[in-house]
């Protein structure tokens, strides 16, 4: 009987299963959101809240600890110079876990996208029809670099007609020699 036994399993033994939620968890904090399946995506969750508990603390012993789980000098500085810090003002819930609505392919395993959830970046508010006075009417310093802007697509097309010139050792194309006339559709 599992009577009062935390944590999944995961199918794996035990050294297994902490390779495998290490390697989540660096990958995790490299890309910020992860793709996996549910149960590997919750056990992720308390992972990677230990880690940034830990890097709110910002001392030396948190920094060892969590080099104990990443063992990576770079990740474990990312973790407490960059993720650490936005989370300041949290408590808890340092992660999000979505779930995906079409399970794997192979095995139809339920699938779920595991992201920092960071207090700063607010939710997307709903699409809205932009205002056509928005959209038509360009602000005066757009409008000034719109009318500069065709001049920069010459000076790319001077290059390209400059490299087109042969090189040592091609044959120059004389006016004698007849040139192919692009086919017109009727």
């Amino acid at each position: 009987m599992r009577h009062k036994k935390s944590g999944k399993k995961l199918g794996r033994n035990t050294s297994h299963r902490k390779a495998l939620l290490r390697n989540m968890a660096r990958s995790l904090l490299t890309h910020e959101r992860i793709r996996t399946t549910e149960s590997r995506a919750k056990a992720l969750s308390s992972v990677m809240d230990k880690l940034v508990t830990l890097a709110l603390k910002n001392d030396l012993h948190a920094r060892r600890q969590a080099f104990r789980i990443l063992e990576n000098h770079g990740l474990v500085k990312r973790l407490f110079d960059e993720v650490g810090p936005r989370f300041v003002s949290g408590g808890g819930g340092y992660t999000r876990v979505i779930k995906l609505a079409l399970p794997r392919s192979g095995d139809a395993a339920p699938m779920a996208m595991v992201e920092l959830a960071f207090p700063g970046a607010a939710e997307k508010p709903a699409k809205t029809a932009p205002k056509p006075a928005e959209v038509e009417t360009p602000a005066p310093a757009e409008a000034s670099a719109e009318a500069e802007a065709p001049k920069e697509p010459e000076a790319p097309a001077a290059e390209a007609e400059a490299s087109t010139e042969p090189t040592a050792g091609e044959e120059t194309p004389t006016a004698d020699a007849p040139t192919p006339e692009p086919e017109k559709k009727d």
